[in-house]
């Protein structure tokens, strides 16, 4: 037995407009789409996006809160609620860091101003960014 591959799937509130962010500012290109879900592909690196867009907690959560504690009822309830869009995070090992960071920095994907290409102690050269929900993206290089 050997295990192969990892695909990272994060949630995303829109799947369409999140595809068209990873096109237009991560340079994937998108290979499936269907509402509330897309694939994604760069070079070997595939990402699946999926919809978190179950805005029902919301409803669930105002009843609870409003209830006693015998009628108290639990929020999630599907799995895809909206709150979960923005709270993945996944590591992409890269060859070119310094071209990929530059290209980014022009894209504007970059974590924060301050981010930047910064080796790591355990053998990485690596810098961050972020999709339109606020997933966390670390391109990394071994060194």
């Amino acid at each position: 037995m050997k295990m192969l591959k990892t695909i990272p799937a994060l949630p995303v509130q829109n799947a369409t407009a999140a595809a068209d962010f990873y096109r237009e500012k991560f340079g994937f290109t998108i290979t499936h789409q269907e509402d509330g879900f897309a694939i994604l592909n760069r070079d070997d690196i595939q990402i699946h996006l999926w919809g978190a867009s179950d805005d029902g907690w919301k409803q669930r959560l105002q009843t609870t809160l409003a209830g006693s504690e015998a009628e108290m009822g639990y929020p999630v309830i599907s799995g895809a609620e909206s709150f979960l869009a923005g709270t993945a995070s996944c590591r992409i090992e890269v060859k070119g860091i310094d071209e990929l960071y530059t290209e980014y920095q022009t894209s504007g994907v970059l974590y924060n101003d301050n981010s930047k290409v910064e080796a790591q102690p355990w053998g990485t050269r690596e810098f961050p960014t972020l999709d339109l929900e606020g997933n966390l993206l670390t391109f990394f290089e071994r060194t």
